[in-house]
């Protein structure tokens, strides 16, 4: 199932809706104010998915000021009550998935205890959440092995990973296609978008010189595995999905 996130209008989105059959990624409950007045957000954002034609929703969680792997324990306390927000939000909305991001820096974090300490939050955040699939996204992460580690220190059926090709190409050293190889069996979801392996500019495959096309071929579409088009412009989220289309 392919997803187009939510960064372009109501309107452009339910013309992909439409067009393509394309599912929603709504970042509407990653922002601190829309928690801040969960219920009320939670019933404008059902009347945009009617509006929008779908019932195929997944979320992005909040990833500004919070961190999963804070040391700092009032940090982790409001990292796990905006994730639980935002979880609710899921859960009400009948989202199939949320996405989080790994929390990784490597210019303030050592890699040493990062992937053990990360894992902790996960699994008492994880203690009793089975209804919703959780997927940690990579973003400046340098190491794809350090994702793998806190995935299996985890060790829930509904924790996975999100593989964030774009970030992968201009964060790390290492080729996407090795993060695509390595983590395939346990990514069920995958952010789209290009760039030139110097900033993350979120725009159409074939505008950059990322390899989509190999580092997908180790991420065939299976039972669980999602998709979705990231980018905020209307051509470079056109040329997304006519890429995954004609690859199909």
């Amino acid at each position: 199932m392919q997803y187009v996130s939510h960064l372009i209008p109501d309107e452009d989105m339910k013309k992909f809706a439409e067009k393509y059959d394309v599912g929603v990624e709504s970042i509407d409950f990653s922002i601190s104010d829309n928690l801040d007045d969960l219920s009320q957000s939670i019933e404008k954002y059902r009347e945009k998915m009617e509006y929008m034609g779908t019932n195929q929703l997944i979320l992005h969680g909040p990833f500004l000021d919070v961190n999963p792997c804070a040391y700092d324990s009032l940090v982790r306390k409001a990292t796990m009550t905006r994730f639980s927000q935002c979880y609710e939000a899921g859960l009400t909305l009948g989202a199939k998935k949320i996405v989080f991001h790994s929390g990784m820096n490597p210019y303030v974090y050592y890699k040493q205890g990062w992937a053990e300490h990360t894992a902790a939050f996960w699994q008492e955040f994880m203690e009793d959440r089975t209804e919703i699939e959780i997927v940690l996204e990579n973003v400046f992460d340098d190491d794809w092995e350090l994702l793998m580690d806190v995935y299996r220190r985890v060790g829930k059926p509904n924790f996975k990973l999100c593989l964030d090709i774009g970030h992968a190409h201009c964060y790390s050293s290492v080729d996407v296609r090795t993060w695509a190889k390595n983590l395939a069996p346990y990514v069920s979801h995958v952010h789209i978008h290009d760039n030139h392996g110097d900033r993350d500019s979120h725009v159409g495959l074939g505008k950059g010189n990322l390899p989509w096309r190999e580092a997908l071929s180790f991420l065939p579409e299976n039972e669980s595995r999602t998709w979705t088009v990231e980018c905020m412009e209307n051509e470079d989220v056109e040329m997304c999905l006519k890429a995954l289309s004609d690859e199909a």
